[in-house]
């Protein structure tokens, strides 16, 4: 490390940047649920309900960006009465993940989604992809923050910024406002098409911060 001198002063500063964008994705979360007093019956309802969410996912096609399947559950429920174990009913879940890339889509599907049997929508989350252009925007801000604090110091001793001895990314988040939980849980199909939700997209906050490291032309002080 480079000692500063009367003759290299260094001068560290921290450059700044703040981007508000659009998302890009939007992620909801389903959770498939069948009850009965059959092992096996509850097991074909929820394979059922699963493969008829899935067709009407991968229905959208390129609009669906993604979809994973969490985990599966299938629980026998005791009876709270007697000595002996007996089976109640089974309770079987399977959670999925989805994420699309286009808003309107994602109206007219959460809300289809909404009307299926014991299904649990919870979501949207708004997000950007990993790749997005907008992380490097932000970084590149917070690089020209600094290098402009650093000529603003340099300039209040009367000098100049002579080189760059290091600069340190401290990272780039993304920050959302808080906003209420949004769960839609329908319990019956009805016959009618419902009228699609309208889903307003929640825009982005990306924060960036480097710490930057130069000499100094030595000032008359």
């Amino acid at each position: 490390m480079t000692t500063p001198t009367p003759d290299t002063p260094h001068l560290t500063v921290q450059g700044h940047a703040h981007l508000e964008t659009h998302p890009e994705l939007a992620r909801i979360h389903l959770t498939l649920t069948a009850r009965g007093k059959d092992r096996r019956t509850t097991l074909n309802d929820l394979t059922h309900r699963n493969t008829t969410t899935l067709d009407l996912l991968k229905s959208y096609g390129d609009a669906l960006e993604h979809l994973e399947t969490g985990h599966l559950t299938l629980t026998p429920e005791l009876t709270q009465r007697g000595r002996t174990e007996r089976i109640r009913t089974y309770h079987g879940t399977i959670h999925l993940t989805a994420e699309l890339n286009d808003f309107t889509t994602l109206n007219e599907l959460t809300t289809r989604l909404a009307d299926h049997d014991l299904t649990r929508i919870d979501g949207p989350t708004w997000t950007l992809r990993p790749t997005s252009p907008h992380h490097r925007q932000a970084r590149q801000q917070a690089v020209h923050n600094a290098i402009q604090r650093a000529r603003e110091y340099a300039e209040a001793l009367d000098t100049t910024l002579a080189a760059l001895l290091d600069i340190t990314d401290t990272g780039t988040e993304t920050h959302h406002p808080p906003t209420p939980s949004r769960t839609l849980t329908y319990g019956t199909q009805t016959e009618e098409t419902p009228t699609p939700l309208d889903l307003q997209p929640q825009r982005q906050h990306l924060h960036a911060t480097v710490n930057a490291r130069f000499t100094l032309h030595p000032p008359r002080l």
